[in-house]
């Protein structure tokens, strides 16, 4: 189980433990967490999933595909370097702590 910690725009968080084998959108969608809103259900296909990592990160996440790329870039929220799809963040110990910041807007 990991903590993970979703902050809002307005500087709030929401703090959950997530279980594995869900990823960061499946812990915000059971736990009720406003701003994710994964219209595809996690197949990396819409885009309101969109999350931006925490720039002081350092834990381990796995590597951006073609797929993920290709979405971001039609996101309603600014694309950044640190942009990310949230069903495509598998939960881990190893990620435990990770901090992802919610964008304005997800659709």
């Amino acid at each position: 189980m990991a903590k993970i910690r979703y902050t809002h725009p307005d500087g709030s968080e929401t703090v959950v433990d997530v279980p594995e084998p869900n990823s960061v959108m499946r812990g915000a969608k059971l736990n009720n967490v406003a701003g994710i809103e994964a219209q595809c259900g996690g197949s990396a296909q819409c885009g309101t999933c969109h999350v931006y990592i925490d720039e002081a990160n350092t834990l381990p996440l796995p590597p951006m595909d073609e797929v993920e790329d290709d979405v971001l870039y039609g996101t309603a929220s600014p694309r950044r370097p640190t942009s990310r799809l949230s069903c495509q963040l598998p939960v881990s110990d190893a990620v435990d702590g990770l901090v992802v910041h919610l964008p304005e807007a997800q659709s």
